[in-house]
């Protein structure tokens, strides 16, 4: 390689070619998860706070009203974990977990359409699976 960046006259692309794509994916990865964190934090609250409907439906569901905190606190800390760069795909991972929930509650106990939990899942899910090289750091550190 001579000083000009070219290798036997050929220009070297391959590192601003590649950056390209990865820069995109990485932005609109950042746009999923803010979206994702204002649904949570929303829902979350709304269950922490004892909406009615929120209410209703977590007597509808039987467990006890103890579950809804429970979930609304699992909301607002994946929320919260989704604006962690590190701790980003850990967090839409196990908000992958609650929505799957979500979806079997909606199916089963509610009788209600799954769509909206089962949408909100696969953006978490596409968010854990662009963030995987952080969530395999995460747990390999955990196995050490």
């Amino acid at each position: 390689m001579n000083g000009t960046g070219t290798t036997n006259g050929k220009t070297n692309q391959t590192t601003s070619t590649n950056a390209a794509p990865k820069h995109a994916s990485n932005i609109a990865l950042w746009v999923l998860q803010v979206l994702l964190v204002l649904v949570f934090v929303m829902a979350g609250l709304a269950k922490v706070f004892g909406d009615q409907a929120m209410v209703e439906m977590f007597a509808t569901i039987g467990i006890g009203q103890w579950f809804r905190y429970l979930v609304g606190v699992l909301e607002i800390a994946g929320a919260i974990g989704l604006l962690v760069p590190r701790l980003s795909g850990l967090a839409a991972l196990g908000l992958v977990g609650v929505m799957a929930g979500a979806v079997f509650t909606n199916l089963f106990v509610l009788g209600a359409s799954p769509l909206l939990p089962l949408a909100i899942m696969v953006l978490s899910a596409l968010v854990a699976w662009g963030r995987w090289s952080k969530v395999r750091s995460l747990l390999g550190k955990v196995g050490r």
